[in-house]
């Protein structure tokens, strides 16, 4: 039981204080006149604001309450290297005995793993939310038992208590790294650009250590092995030889004697773009489809467009004086033997052959196509006349031959069944109201030539071939037969998907990753891998993931759209997956390039320091051996040779309160009355 006296006022403080004013005004004013009642005066005074001050006797009947200390453990994965895990173990469970043996002290554990979003060690974040579930005045002491590479030391709670670090880890590891510190996220294709890496040690560095192998590899090729000094920055050149996503690994060999070969590699995504797309647009005659072509590929800036129109045939004999003529002539030699390769389409709009383009200039185009380059062929009436491109060289490329026959009527285009599948074709009907479409009023009759593999996209009159694609060689090809696009976009008949075919078509002849038909794709999301297959196949085979440790298992994927298969694959560890099935193979990178955990994994408790200071608080290596555990007093250093301390803090629950009255009112009453009286008295017999 605990006994005290407390004041309840009867009146404000603030009245009572003037109160009192008044009465040692009026005393000192007695005293100054010499009246002989002043004391009396002042005890009755004094009787009187003590009754308004109502003083009682409070009596507390109290529980007292055990100290809590705070053990927070640290299970990052920085934690799972070498023996610290079982050091982190064995210290809590001496640290609890210890804490047990103090008496009247309760344990609070709190673990933390890494932190979301490749953050880290957030430890004092954890400590943070659970002070919030404690009283802080029960909290006797904290204790980190972590290799002291923690993230969040900034976010360090403001208590009382001591804070004490058990440092796991030995003073002899060392480890080496990868650090990259300057990798660009976008690069043109076949140009060089830089990567900035540098291999690092840290701890106890054995004396040789002074160069380190560095292997790189893209895209899972064989490594490119060069030797780099330790400590220093190193520009490694690479070239992007595909567009989309290039994934260079930077790894060097594991030494003996190192903490974990985890940070010895480092994964670089680098998605390759076109710096400008050159396209050449050889329109046969003028025609409302020309400015259609010329206006889809003027409006995006990635193009480059060169684009010649044929005016004046050779045929054309008029007098005209040639000084006269402001027509330029078409550079054919330079454009078709000279600089051919460096466009990365051409368009044949409604081109005929005239002599302007002699036979092995067309045969060289023929085998740009071969060679990896793509031509598209806009057909018009031309097609299927005796001056046919097709009754060229060409026609050794050429998906489908003319039949002789136009087709002088009104048809809606529709996509096809295996258009619905192709990334050219697919959606383009997703209103599922291709009926809508406007109509087109010629089509070339066409027909699949049996040697070639061309897909037929896009279906025309009465199910006519309207848009055929196919694979040469190397290279492209693409044959529209039809002139009428440009119906779509001038809104005949409510028009059509006009911009985005053409541009998809455009984009699939320049081999841009995203329109590819037949393709695997592997894509980082998490701790995941998200797995999409395209293919023209009704099904699709199941995929082979091999982990970064060789290990493979198998996936089945589930179609999600047409001609489109998904599925999911787990990624336990960082590094490079491989990705194949019967026909097509994958890279993708898991995990950030430098994850946070492993960028320092040498235990020390640099980081911590500053927060141990301000709490009175110590380190100790757990190798040393377990420190013992001591109280000692609210302010005093909490810390010594051998030894760690908490704070007792005496903490209890009121369980039952009684009060009284010190001085009862009658006979406070009766007191001040009687001085006052007497006061009275002595100064009337004066």
């Amino acid at each position: 039981m605990n006994t005290s006296v407390v004041f309840i006022p009867l009146l404000p403080w603030p009245i009572i204080a003037v109160l009192a004013l008044i009465t040692a005004v009026l005393l000192g004013l007695a005293v100054w006149r010499g009246l002989s009642g002043w004391l009396l005066r002042l005890l009755g005074a004094a009787v009187l604001i003590l009754a308004l001050l109502s003083p009682r006797i409070q009596q507390e009947e109290r529980q007292a309450l055990n100290d809590i200390a705070i053990v927070v453990v640290d299970n990052s994965s920085s934690q799972s290297l070498a023996d610290r895990a079982e050091q982190t173990e064995t210290a809590f469970e001496e640290l609890e005995t210890r804490l047990s043996n103090l008496g009247n002290t309760e344990i609070r554990r709190v673990d933390v793993g890494d932190g979301a979003g490749d953050s880290g060690t957030r430890l004092m974040t954890a400590l943070t939310r659970a002070l919030n579930k404690e009283p802080r005045s029960r909290i006797s002491g904290v204790f980190l038992v972590s290799d002291g590479r923690i993230h969040d030391v900034e976010n360090a709670p403001d208590l009382s208590a001591p804070m004490h670090l058990l440092l796991t880890g030995e003073p002899s590891d060392w480890d080496r790294q990868i650090v990259v510190e300057d990798a660009p996220a976008f690069a043109i294709l076949d140009e060089e650009v830089t990567l900035t890496v540098r291999v690092e040690d840290s701890g106890a560095v054995p004396d040789d250590a002074s160069v380190a192998p560095l292997e790189v590899s893209v895209d899972g090729e064989p490594p490119v092995s060069l030797d780099v000094p330790v400590g220093r920055s190193v520009d490694i050149p690479i070239q992007i030889n595909h567009t989309g996503r290039n994934v260079f690994q930077i790894s060097t060999p594991e030494t003996e004697g190192e903490l974990t070969a985890r940070n010895n590699i480092a994964l670089v995504q680098v998605n390759g773009v076109r710096d400008r797309l050159r396209v050449l647009l050889v329109s046969g005659e003028p025609h409302p489809g020309s400015r259609t072509w010329r206006n889809l590929l003027k409006s995006d800036s990635s193009v480059d467009l060169v684009h010649f129109t044929i005016l004046r045939p050779p045929e054309k004999q008029d007098g005209v004086p040639v000084g006269e003529l402001s027509l330029i002539a078409f550079p054919t030699r330079e454009l078709f033997i000279e600089k051919i390769d460096d466009f990365d389409l051409i368009i044949f709009d409604r081109y005929k052959r005239r002599g302007i383009l002699p036979s092995v200039y067309l045969d060289n185009v023929r085998q740009y196509v071969e060679g990896g380059g793509a031509v598209l062929v806009a057909a018009g009436p031309d097609f299927a006349s005796a001056d046919s491109i097709f009754r060229s060289p060409l026609s050794e490329v050429l998906p489908a031959s003319p039949t002789a026959r136009v087709i002088e009527r009104g048809y809606r285009p529709k996509v096809s069944e295996l258009g619905k599948r192709h990334p050219v074709t697919s959606n383009l009907d997703a209103s599922d109201q291709p009926a809508d479409w406007g109509r087109w009023m010629r089509q070339i009759e066409v027909t699949p030539v049996e040697e070639r593999d061309g897909h037929v996209v896009m279906d025309g009159h009465e199910g006519a071939p309207l848009l055929v694609l196919d694979r040469v060689g190397e290279g492209r090809i693409a044959l529209l037969a039809s002139d009428h696009a440009w119906l779509w976009n001038r809104g005949f008949e409510g028009g059509g998907p006009q911009l985005d075919l053409l541009r998809r078509l455009s984009h699939w002849m320049m081999k841009e990753p995203e329109l590819e038909e037949e393709d695997l794709v592997a894509e980082p999301d998490g701790k995941d891998i998200k797995i999409t297959r395209r293919t023209l196949a009704d099904t699709a085979a199941p995929v082979t993931v091999t982990s970064p440790d060789g290990e493979s298992s198998e996936h089945r994927l589930v179609e999600s759209a047409p001609g489109v298969f998904e599925g999911t694959a787990e990624g336990d560890e960082i590094g490079l997956y491989r990705l194949s099935d019967d026909e097509k193979s994958a890279l993708v990178g898991l995990g950030p390039i430098s994850p946070r955990e492993f960028v320092d994994t040498v235990a020390g408790p640099d980081w911590v320091e500053p927060v141990l200071e301000a709490h009175r608080g110590g380190s100790k290596r757990l190798s040393e051996g377990m420190p013992t555990i001591r109280t000692v007093k609210t302010g005093r250093p909490a810390t010594g040779r051998g030894w760690l301390g908490i704070t007792p803090r005496a903490a209890y629950d009121v369980t039952d309160m009684k009060t009284r009255a010190l001085l009862p009112a009658w006979l406070s009453l009766l007191l001040a009355a009687g001085l006052l009286i007497l006061a009275w008295l002595r100064e009337g017999r004066r």
